[in-house]
């Protein structure tokens, strides 16, 4: 009778050693993944995030440029559309006036063979052989050609108005591929940030509190002033503009917004030139082209400053110091222009 050996069980010591192999072995791999993506420094992910923030500026300007061209496509179709039921309108009264002249000559013992014609066929066709039809009163010929007029002026209308809401629909796509730029901007820039440690995080977050306070400071009567210089201003305009943009110093950035609760870059130049009496443009596209282009070296207190490929405008306000609304998370302050990135060139106002 054949006998039944139980299959001999591992030792428990042997357990613990492959075990404890096979947790080195994972940890050997986790540490090897770790040394082929290093962990970036704090310089480098604040330059990033830095960098993704001028993106996002960027788009938020292109953002607002096709939000700007929405509006005024918006109105122009309104517009046309006004014209084009008050034309239809004057239309139907011209013809109305053709259906009375027919039912008189029907009183008087039958229609004119023109009107006929007319009643009878396509307007259209009729109207362009109405000149060669001779027998139609002078009164009927002119209200013929009033509509034949009236027709064509609606047909363009209408063709005008179809074209300009085929760019409005562009325009509406173009806003939402900006808006998920900017958002896919920020939320990569918060996502890099949150790579650093708490520390790390905490020590920019102060870096980033300090700059802002001295902002604040500057903005109190009662404690000294940011040395600004003495800078003589650009002009009374640009004096008035920069008096302006200074009232509003600790107010949040944010994207789209142009006052007087917050602010984008270019929304805080609009705002404190409105306050001075003129009138710019929205976006940093167009504002540099609202007035005088000057070099560096030719700046004055009140001029408009580009920074960064244009995605980025500040007010200058003397000593190498620019008033501006920064950036997401920022609020609008005095700074550097050492802090600015590339420098483009200066615009004088009204000046």
């Amino acid at each position: 009778m054949a006998s039944h050996r139980r299959p001999k069980q591992p030792s428990r010591t042997r357990v613990t050693v492959l075990t404890a192999t096979a947790a080195a072995a994972v940890a050997f791999s986790a540490q090897t993944g770790a040394q082929a993506a290093p962990k970036p420094k704090i310089d480098e992910v604040k330059s990033k995030v830095d960098d993704l923030y001028h993106e996002a500026e960027e788009a938020t300007e292109q953002h607002s440029q096709a939000e700007e061209r929405r509006s005024k496509l918006q109105k122009e179709v309104s517009q046309i559309q006004d014209r084009v039921a008050r034309g239809q309108q004057e239309l139907n009264t011209l013809r109305d006036q053709i259906g009375s002249v027919a039912s008189a000559q029907y009183r008087s013992g039958g229609i004119d063979p023109a009107l006929q014609l007319f009643l009878s066929s396509d307007p259209d066709d009729y109207l362009d052989k109405a000149s060669a039809i001779g027998r139609v009163t002078d009164q009927q010929a002119d209200v013929l050609a009033s509509i034949q007029d009236k027709q064509r002026a609606l047909a363009q209308e209408r063709a005008e108005a179809t074209a300009k809401l085929a760019d409005l629909e562009d325009v509406r796509k173009t806003l939402g591929e900006k808006k998920k730029k900017i958002q896919g901007k920020l939320s990569e820039a918060r996502k890099l940030l949150n790579t650093l440690t708490a520390e790390e995080q905490a020590r920019l977050k102060q870096e980033e509190q300090e700059r802002a306070a001295k902002a604040e400071r500057a903005s109190r009567a009662s404690a000294p002033r940011l040395d600004l210089g003495n800078e003589a201003p650009a002009s009374g305009l640009g004096a008035a503009a920069l008096a302006a943009a200074a009232t509003q110093l600790g107010k949040p950035y944010q994207s789209g917004e142009e006052g007087p609760y917050a602010y984008d870059c270019s929304g805080l130049t609009q705002w404190a030139y409105r306050q001075a009496g003129a009138r710019l443009s929205r976006v940093t596209y167009t504002q540099q082209n609202d007035g005088t282009k000057i070099g560096r070296s030719q700046l004055k207190p009140g001029d408009l400053v580009f920074f960064n490929g244009l995605s980025h405008v500040g007010l200058y306000a003397g000593n190498n110091t620019i008033l501006h609304a920064p950036k997401p998370g920022a609020v609008v302050r005095y700074e550097s222009m050492d802090y600015m990135g590339t420098f483009q060139f200066g615009v004088r106002i009204g000046g």
